[in-house]
């Protein structure tokens, strides 16, 4: 299923992107929206050896954000080691911390995995989860381990939730152009469930002057559901202007 829907993604050509946005739902709803920013991703195959994954966390409340002790992360198709260095580097950080009851539940950050395996060759990942979080301490983060072409970041965020089809268009819409555009503060809960995590990486890019360009925006009336209570998906890439 992951090879069709990246076969049948439009990717366009040039370097990978420093990081995307993509979301999470069942792949028969969002997996064709997220496979339009995982095939921009193709390009780094052999370059990509680090991932910092982040998303929300949906089944549990803390402070900070949240990583997990597990020595990998297990797919259909295989195995993903964490980038044990990588947790030490970042538990030094007071926002940081190891959290697994709040990653055993969540699906947020496991239904990308997939992607990634088919996309890029061997890689570490480093999970990460945006509790009750100011940006400013997920922009710190993210400033620690952004390093060079070998590291990418991906976001997981779905966008609106269970409004009719027009009112989740327009609100996506809106959403698409605040990415677009850098603007952190116009997007909150109403509009990204990941909304914590895309605004430390939208201030991240906007001091590193980087170009956010929406690949597909898309909801779930236009995939595999009905129209009168959809969720939103967007796949979004950020590279150097």
């Amino acid at each position: 299923m992951v090879k069709n829907l990246l076969a049948s993604a439009k990717t366009p050509d040039g370097p990978a992107p420093k990081a995307i946005i993509a979301p999470h739902a069942g792949y028969d709803y969002s997996g064709p929206v997220a496979a339009s920013a995982y095939g921009c991703l193709q390009s780094a195959r052999d370059t990509i050896k680090r991932v910092v994954l982040i998303g929300p966390a949906h089944y549990a409340e803390f402070a900070g954000l949240a990583t997990s002790s597990a020595d990998a992360f297990s797919t259909p198709l295989g195995s993903v080691s964490v980038d044990k260095d990588t947790i030490v580097q970042l538990r030094l950080l007071p926002q940081v911390k190891v959290f697994d009851q709040a990653h055993e539940p969540e699906h947020c950050l496991e239904v990308h995995l997939p992607f990634l395996q088919t996309v890029l060759d061997e890689f570490a990942l480093v999970p990460l989860l945006v509790g009750d979080s100011p940006d400013e301490e997920t922009v710190e983060v993210l400033a620690e381990v952004w390093d060079g072409p070998e590291t990418c970041v991906v976001v997981s965020s779905d966008l609106s939730h269970y409004l009719d089809y027009d009112t989740a268009q327009k609100l996506d819409l809106g959403t698409s152009q605040a990415i677009e555009a850098i603007v952190p503060g116009k997007i909150d809960g109403k509009g990204a469930c990941g909304h914590r995590a895309l605004a430390g990486l939208m201030a991240r890019a906007a001091k590193l002057d980087l170009r956010a360009t929406t690949r597909d925006l898309r909801n779930s009336g236009d995939t595999a559901g009905p129209r009168h209570r959809v969720v939103g998906y967007g796949a979004f890439v950020f590279a150097e202007r």
